[in-house]
């Protein structure tokens, strides 16, 4: 049915251009105990270990077919390589920071002058290098990395973080710019290196959590330039219900935006997002993938679809626990939503050509 490749598809889409079938792939985590166990792979070594975060890696698309290999495995690679203590976690608990560094002492954060050098930094680096000489460009390498805002929480404490916010926004300010600065060095390692996209998750930054105003006067800025000096492909992941805020993001400068089950209205949310830039989303990792069958991951799956996301994705990280049944559901409901679209293209289509009517998008997908 196509000529493309599934790097080729992806950042097709990510581009804003036709493709022939809507990606599915995650771009947050893919770690799950049961790929672990079926690779030989496990957490917390693969945290550390480049050939080993490579391989539980692309075990993700070799197993379950996702298309793309998304890694690594938490969000505290960088807020580690910026001075917080991490802890490695076990085969089912991802790492997290122990303590906050910076608390409510007001210091600023420092970027190290040896930033590429500290930490896991290396180990995604040289995962990168070794998964792009693996795939030979034929998958997409998607690599998450934290948010300036998501650095500042970890570095300062969430609650503090949220505190201050409101009482020294102007230190707020100081604190993203420089986490913005390390983030941008980061992204840039790794684009090359060979990745193909960043994914920044971030759960701090949310309407759940900030108001509108807030968010455009202290986070807005520094995604906006985030996003002018990383150079590359961006996609934001917002946790909760990100719909009240996808008209500001849409002029952030991400090519994409992932979002949670709680965003339901999906053709809302295209329209608020605008053209050219890509919805992804938002199968529930928490309730349907984790606990659901396949036949509730294919039902959800397909209302995403017919809702009009443009990558089919997980709402969130892919808990450690999913079953693998699950995550290759996933890619069987993209397949069956095409095949049945498919199918009531060829029973349109001799009306199509006595009608004249060439705006059905089965026709436009499969008439070229």
């Amino acid at each position: 049915m196509s000529d493309y490749n599934l790097r080729d598809r992806f950042l097709s889409v990510l581009k804003g251009k036709a493709a022939d079938r809507v990606p599915v792939l995650s771009v947050t985590q893919t770690g799950t105990v049961s790929l672990m166990e079926k690779c030989g792979v496990f957490w917390p070594e693969a945290h550390s270990n480049p050939e080993k975060m490579a391989a539980l890696s692309l075990a993700a698309h070799e197993i379950t077919k996702l298309e793309a290999v998304r890694y690594p495995y938490c969000v505290t690679v960088l807020s580690e390589a910026m001075g917080c203590e991490v802890s490695r976690g076990t085969k089912e608990i991802q790492p997290y920071v122990k303590v906050p560094p910076l608390g409510k002492s007001g210091n600023l954060p420092e970027i190290p002058d040896s930033l590429l050098e500290m930490g896991r930094i290396p180990t995604v680096l040289k995962a990168t290098s070794l998964l792009k000489d693996k795939t030979e460009e034929s998958l997409p390498l998607i690599v998450g990395i934290e948010s300036p805002a998501a650095l500042c929480s970890r570095l300062l404490g969430a609650n503090n973080y949220l505190g201050q916010l409101l009482r020294s926004p102007d230190y707020i300010r100081e604190c993203l710019e420089i986490n913005t600065e390390a983030c941008i060095e980061y992204a840039n390692a790794l684009f090359e290196e060979g990745a193909d996209a960043v994914c920044v998750p971030d759960g701090i930054s949310g309407p759940d959590l900030l108001s509108l105003d807030i968010f455009d006067r202290l986070i807005k800025p520094a995604y906006r330039r985030f996003c002018k000096k990383a150079r590359g492909m961006k996609i934001l992941h917002m946790c909760g219900n990100a719909f009240p805020f996808l008209e500001t993001l849409s002029e952030c400068g991400f090519e994409g935006i992932s979002v949670e089950e709680k965003v339901w209205d999906l053709k809302g949310a295209k329209k608020s997002l605008g053209k050219g830039i890509c919805l992804i989303g938002n199968v529930a990792s928490s309730s349907t993938l984790l606990f659901g069958s396949p036949e509730d991951v294919k039902a959800e799956a397909r209302k995403s679809l017919e809702g009009g996301v443009d990558i089919l994705a997980p709402s969130c990280g892919i808990a450690p626990l999913t079953p693998l049944e699950n995550m290759k559901a996933l890619v069987e409901a993209r397949d069956e939503y095409y095949v049945s679209s498919f199918s009531s293209f060829e029973g349109c289509r001799s009306e199509c050509y006595e009608s004249g009517c060439y705006e059905s998008k089965y026709w436009k997908t499969y008439s070229k």
